[in-house]
């Protein structure tokens, strides 16, 4: 921009470019690169080396660099690198006093910089000043007490004087600013280089006070086993272990410890060890110590110890799995055997607590189906075990607490604490147990249950109450109907056993009601009523027309002695027989004629025998098509099918085919008899 007379900037005139054509020589950048390398690679003259004749020349050469160096100063204070080649430059020309007062206005403007005093007091060192050096250590480790690097060339510079006594006062001056670990370690070393023992000691217990880390405790026990100091040795693991106490116990002391008392061949304690630590440390951080115990115990136990080891890795994968998941049941059953096999009856007792507490989340009978055995486990250990009959009850009462009733119930628990009852003789609690059981959940394992107890103490109008009730909730329920018609069969009382028998059949809707009818019939043989029996059977086949209804009334007749009584077993099977073919069953039918030729066989006349032969059918095998579930056709299957004599009358076709089987039967014995004779009259 140009500025014109009256004050007014110009712009300037760009010049346009006339030929926009390219070059006819491109070049790429990689051409230009390479040639950037060779250019680089091109020798460049050194500078002449200056020769110095005489002193003059000598201050002229010096006069120059120092106001060359305090132009650079000048120009920046603050670069050290300036500072520093100004400072060798003097120390070159052998001007120390002048590379001194540089260093000391180094530092006066950055005192914080540690190569600066590096540097410094490396020149007085080398050039044999010990009282400087030495003085400008101290002046470093003071101003900057932190920089450890200053430390480690202060000791070393007095170590390689042979000056222990300044040296350790050097050390101990370094530790009472507490420094890290390494320097405590270096302290230790020197010390042990110049065999003082009892200094290394003093030191290693400050130490582990400043850094009471697991490591340096271990450490510091070693340091006394090097030595052969046994009984200090041990002395500082059982201090380690104090100072630590039981909440923040950590496996790796007990390890070393235990490996100590290894070495020393006290396998005793290094048992004692394993175990106390194995108590007391948390399960999750075990897995290290169960591992050396296992060891040890795999070289200096015997079985019983082994057994000791995989019984702690169990209880640890227990532990494992019911903290992840306290749902998991199956890993509680496991870890809760473990425990009882071990006998500690409090660790036992502490571990069913916790096993209980664990709840299903969902109130739904198939997720309480495992958790409610926990519950049983604990009431039967509490009892066989413990002998604590107190804490068995409360057991059972925390139990039927816990379960929500309204919505399902377990029959099993009630009955347990019933009978648990019982074993202590406490007859009207154990009843007052199954009756509010059966007024919470009447369910029928409850009722059979309080039932047989009652029938135990033959308190027989008892068991009538509860059976009267038992059929008020459940009337469609054959079974109770059944054992309460017994129970009356068996106190002699038979006219209301059989009003039992009249009523339940009566009922419209029954689960069972063959087992009732077989029942009744039963207890009619029983008492010999056979008329009885026979009005049972009457009555049975007008409601169904079953084949076993009819060989079980054909059997009963025939189980009797007498003409008379074969008699009215023919007149069953006739019956039976024109009931079966009304119904076109023809399968039962057989088997009805099979049964009925069986006892003509047995009983009956030649007549008679042939009289049912005559009616007994044909089989036929047949043809039909099959078919898949799916209604896919599968081909064709064959059958037995069974043709009786009314049916050939009714159809001719049937008639025909078996004229036609007759004749091709009788052909084929014509053919036969003839190719015999031609043999015959060939032989001839």
């Amino acid at each position: 921009m140009e500025t014109t007379m009256g004050g007014k900037q110009k712009t300037a005139k760009v010049v346009k470019v006339q030929n926009k054509a390219p070059a006819p020589v491109q070049l790429t950048a990689e051409q230009l690169i390479r040639e950037a390398k060779e250019r680089g690679l091109e020798t460049v003259a050194q500078p002449p080396k200056r020769k110095i004749t005489d002193k003059e020349e000598l201050e002229e050469y010096k006069l120059k660099q120092r106001k060359y160096f305090e132009d650079m100063i000048r120009k920046n204070r603050t670069s050290l690198q300036s500072w520093l080649r100004y400072a060798q430059f003097e120390d070159k020309m052998k001007e120390w006093q002048r590379a001194r007062s540089v260093y000391e206005r180094a530092l006066d403007v950055s005192f914080k910089s540690i190569p600066l005093w590096l540097k410094y007091a490396e020149m007085e060192m080398k050039n044999e000043q010990v009282n400087h050096a030495r003085n400008i250590w101290d002046r470093a480790v003071t101003i900057l007490p932190r920089a450890n690097q200053l430390w480690y060339k202060y000791v070393y510079m007095e170590e390689m004087l042979r000056n222990v006594a300044n040296c350790r006062q050097v050390f101990e001056r370094w530790m009472a600013w507490e420094p890290d670990v390494q320097a405590w370690n270096s302290y230790i070393n020197f010390e042990l280089r110049f065999k003082e023992i009892e200094r290394a000691r003093s030191i290693y217990e400050k130490f582990v006070d400043v850094h009471p880390e697991i490591k340096n405790w271990i450490k510091y026990a070693r340091f006394e086993e090097r030595f052969n100091f046994t009984s200090k040795s041990r002395e500082v693991y059982e201090r380690a272990v104090v100072f630590y106490g039981d909440e923040m116990m950590k496996p790796e002391l007990f390890v070393a410890f235990a490996r100590y008392e290894e070495r020393q061949k006290e396998y005793e304690r290094a048992r004692g060890i394993y175990k106390y630590a194995i108590e007391k440390i948390s399960k999750e951080q075990a897995e290290e110590l169960l591992k050396g115990y296992t060891v040890f115990e795999k070289r200096f136990g015997n079985r019983h110890g082994i057994e000791n080891v995989i019984v702690s890795k169990r209880k640890l994968q227990y532990e494992n799995e019911v903290t992840e998941n306290p749902h998991n049941y199956d890993a509680w059953f496991d870890f809760l055997r473990l425990s009882e096999e071990e006998g500690d009856v409090t660790a036992t007792r502490e571990l069913y607590e916790r096993a209980i507490a664990a709840v299903p989340p969902v109130e739904e009978k198939r997720h309480w189906r495992r958790y409610i055995y926990l519950w049983i486990y604990y009431a039967v250990f509490e009892e066989l075990t413990m002998k604590d009959m107190e804490r068995t009850r409360d057991v059972y009462k925390i139990c039927l607490d816990v379960i929500p009733h309204k919505k399902f119930t377990f029959a099993k628990i009630w009955i347990m604490f019933a009978k648990f009852e019982l074993r202590q003789k406490h007859v009207d609690q154990a009843r007052k147990i199954l009756g509010v059981s059966i007024g919470k959940c009447p369910k029928d394992k409850l009722f059979k249950t309080y039932i047989e107890v009652e029938l135990e103490l033959r308190e027989f109008d008892r068991c009538r109450k509860l059976y009267e009730k038992f059929i008020e909730l459940a009337p469609y329920n054959c079974n109770t109907w059944c054992r309460f018609a017994e129970l009356e069969s068996m106190l002699g009382d038979t006219p209301r056993a059989r009003g039992i028998y009249e009523i339940a059949v009566g009922q419209d809707r029954l689960d069972m009601p063959e087992m009732l009818w077989k029942a009744y019939i039963d207890f009619e043989k029983e008492q010999e009523e056979f008329d009885n029996v026979r009005l049972l059977y009457k009555r049975l086949l007008e409601k169904t027309q079953h084949i076993k209804v009819w060989l079980s009334y054909a059997a009963f007749e025939a189980c009797l002695q007498g003409q008379e009584a074969l008699e009215r077993t023919r007149k069953v099977y006739q019956k039976a027989n024109y009931s079966l073919k009304d119904q076109d069953s023809k399968n039962e039918r057989m088997c009805l004629l099979r049964s009925w030729k069986e006892l003509e066989e047995k009983s009956g006349t030649s007549e008679s025998l042939s009289h049912v032969e005559k009616q007994m059918p044909k089989q036929v095998k047949k043809r039909r098509k099959a078919t898949t579930e799916d209604g896919t056709d599968a081909g064709w299957e064959e059958y037995v099918d069974y043709i009786f004599p009314e049916d050939e009358e009714s159809q001719p076709t049937l008639k025909l085919l078996s004229m036609a089987k007759q004749w091709n039967a009788a052909d084929e014995d014509s053919s036969s008899s003839d190719d015999s004779s031609d043999d015959d009259d060939e032989e001839s």
